[in-house]
């Protein structure tokens, strides 16, 4: 194990210069899927570590559940240690428990209030409008998802613009972009290293769904003065990791509109900045995801020979 050990905690570092490049030069569908992989596999590599660290280093403490021969001399020679490490990570691990829970309470509490408050209205369409003075739409993730729009929100727009939202809203739906926007939040929670790259994804979610709008619509303009004309007099609702109408940097979002359809393309070109800043951030992930199963595995082999049948 060694040093490699704490190299997940600080390898997301590796993924930050990418965040931003895939939000200008990549497909935002491509941006948000590979930023949100990067950050899902760089938490998990550093939440193991963690774990590695609480087992190592709390092996000799007083009262631990660990097998005795867990804290053989020969063990702890075999496995460096850190007592203080050990303890600290306790109370690290604790707390990312207990902001990871925290975010998927908060996540799935508002989906339930919602889907409750939705019961008395028709089901026939997977749009809902509530009777709302305040100006809000986002989609509602479920079996089946909806489509929640105030009816102020509607009575400010065009119908031309009422059907790029609704395209809008759609397409999260069907892009699943709740699951990335909850992964990102999750992964976040794990190491706050990685909470610039939360940012990068919401923008790229909300490009992606502003794009298949734009498609459905076939008006680029269009879709880009209803997302204008919606953030100018939106007001988000209070919805953990649900994606929103008017979320995210809306004046570089109605930019994007405005110029060219982005290229459909995979992994970027090497000999360019973010194909140079993708490579750094799957060198890092790589090097994260083999550190931290080599101090799992090393712990494993010696722990299991230390331990009595």
């Amino acid at each position: 194990m060694g040093v490699f050990v704490y190299l997940p905690l600080v390898l997301p570092l590796t993924a930050l210069p990418v965040a931003r490049l895939a939000e200008q030069h990549l497909h935002p569908r491509t941006a948000a899927r590979l930023l949100t992989g990067t950050a899902v596999i760089l938490a998990s590599c550093s939440t193991l570590c963690l774990a590695l660290l609480v087992v190592v280093g709390t092996a000799q403490l007083p009262g631990n559940p660990l097998p005795d021969g867990w804290s053989d001399d020969e063990v702890r020679e075999a496995v460096p240690h850190d007592r203080i490490a050990g303890k600290a990570s306790i109370v690290v691990l604790a707390l990312v428990a207990m902001a990871c829970a925290s975010t998927v309470l908060r996540h799935y509490r508002f989906r339930f209030r919602a889907h409750r408050a939705l019961a008395e209205l028709p089901t026939e369409s997977d749009v809902a409008v509530l009777p709302d003075s305040v100006p809000y739409a986002y989609a509602l993730p479920g079996s089946p998802g909806r489509i929640m729009v105030t009816s102020a929100m509607l009575d400010c727009l065009t119908t031309a613009e009422q059907r790029a939202l609704l395209a809008h809203e759609r397409a999260h739906l069907a892009g699943r972009h709740h699951r990335l926007l909850l992964a990102a939040r999750l992964a976040g929670c794990a190491n706050p290293l990685l909470r610039p790259l939360r940012s990068a994804i919401t923008y790229s979610t909300e490009r992606w769904a502003d794009e298949e709008a734009a498609t459905d619509t076939g008006d680029r303009r269009l879709t880009a003065r209803a997302v204008g004309r919606a953030a100018l007099i939106s007001h988000r609702a209070a919805a953990p990791a649900v994606p929103a109408f008017a979320a995210g940097p809306v004046p570089r979002r109605v930019a994007a509109l405005l110029g060219p359809v982005p290229p459909e393309q995979g992994w970027p070109p090497v000999l360019t900045s973010t194909g140079i800043a993708a490579f750094i951030a799957a060198a890092g992930t790589a090097v994260s995801t083999l550190s931290s199963l080599n101090a799992a595995f090393a712990l494993f082999v010696v722990l299991e020979a230390a331990t009595p049948l």
